[in-house]
């Protein structure tokens, strides 16, 4: 495809995955130059097609946040002669990927042992809610689960309110980072042996390698981790604070800056009270000094404070919404927020590609794809005749 660029060309990603996990993982793979097939099904196509609204000229926002630089085909996995293509495929493939349930691939004929076997150098990528195998196998895997179930939840909201779900899917986000990850391991790997290998990742594993020093603070003390708001267990003051005109998130990670900070609130009492010296007893005394943090931080507006926090080196930001982002010049400078042309939809935008490699970056070169849109030049260059191609379509089997 034209305009693909970067580390990862020369891959080929047999993509039979939907909705959020598998299609963040194969974007990823293919910003970075990866040639990624995405398999869907006829007629409806990933099911984030159809998830809305918002959609831009019938193509659903939230699909084209997460399928670009891919090139569709449209084959009916029910079909026999359909899972006989994705086994020639992967026969042409170094990478699968998918996310159905535990076992459903395998009694489809299209499983880790059935594709390895047409091709030994295969990395073949399964994630799911809880991984292939042990109690929870068979359990649906769905992002508020992983994260309630993860450990995520309970450390998320207010410490006087229910627990919540964070903002975005970042159970489904993370399993699709994590299998980006192993994927390079294992193909870095096969650079070695020659073989390919199984890569199992789970929207559970991933919410408690996430946990870090959540996890680490239990361990070391036995006590079961509490709600904090914005604010940090370990840390203090480190967390959004209410503003004469809105809101202010501050950070200060050493006692250095909370000196600075204090120097920057002309509140000088307050670095030398003994209470608050070290961090250590900042965290003890939470209480006494949070609120009169608080009714400090609400005499002076966002932009006045952050004057005063950038002067004095203090790390503070505002509380940006997603409109605020897409006019930020910082942003717009790294490229996080990108234009594309989009055959249906037009001028669509999406989020950018956060990793800056200096030799061999990745790019956005291409809008998500419209449902079957290369189903011919994929099914081509696989070898297969326009007759065979014309039959295929006439019996359903592709689109």
């Amino acid at each position: 495809m034209k305009g693909r660029q970067g580390p990862l060309q020369g891959i080929r990603v047999l993509d039979l995955s939907r909705v959020l996990s598998g299609p963040y993982c194969t974007m990823m793979l293919a910003d970075f130059g990866a040639d990624v097939i995405k398999i869907e099904r006829p007629e409806t196509g990933d099911d984030t097609r159809a998830w809305g609204p918002p959609f831009v000229n019938g193509e659903a926002a939230y699909f084209l946040s997460v399928n670009r630089n891919k090139r569709s085909v449209v084959v009916d996995l029910k079909a026999p002669e359909g899972r006989d293509l994705i086994r020639r495929m992967a026969r042409q493939c170094d990478v699968v990927v998918e996310n159905f349930r535990p076992g459903t691939a395998a009694k489809l004929g299209i499983g880790p042992d059935d594709l390895l076997r047409e091709n030994p150098r295969l990395v073949y990528a399964s994630i799911s809610g809880f991984g292939q195998d042990g109690p929870y196998r068979d359990k649906p895997g769905y992002d508020a689960i992983a994260q309630a179930m993860g450990g995520i939840m309970h450390v998320t909201g207010e410490p006087d309110r229910p627990p919540v779900r964070a903002g975005v899917a970042i159970a489904d986000i993370g399993a699709g980072m994590w299998a980006a990850f192993g994927i390079l391991a294992a193909l870095w790997e096969r650079e070695r042996s020659g073989r390919g290998q199984v890569v199992d990742v789970s929207l559970l594993e991933g919410q408690i390698a996430w946990l870090t020093y959540v996890a680490g603070n239990y361990f070391a003390t036995g006590q079961v981790p509490r709600r904090y708001g914005s604010a940090h267990p370990n840390l203090v003051p480190y967390q959004a604070f209410e503003t004469a005109d809105g809101h202010l998130i501050v950070a200060v990670g050493n006692d250095s800056l909370w000196r600075r900070f204090c120097e920057a609130a002309e509140r000088p009492d307050l670095a030398a009270d003994p209470r608050y010296a070290t961090n250590a007893g900042r965290v003890e005394h939470r209480e006494e000094l949070l609120p009169e943090l608080e009714a400090l931080m609400r005499r002076r507006t966002t932009a006045e404070w952050l004057r005063r926090l950038d002067r004095a080196g203090v790390p503070a930001g505002p509380i940006l919404s997603i409109a605020d982002l897409a006019q930020d010049p910082h942003v717009q400078h790294r490229q996080m927020i990108v234009s594309l042309e989009h055959p249906r939809a037009g001028v669509i935008r999406v989020t950018g590609i956060p990793v800056k490699l200096s030799a061999t970056p990745g790019a956005i070169y291409a809008p998500p794809p419209l449902l079957g849109q290369h189903t011919d030049q994929v099914l081509e260059e696989l070898g297969l005749p326009a007759e065979e191609r014309r039959r295929l379509r006439e019996a359903g089997v592709i689109g």
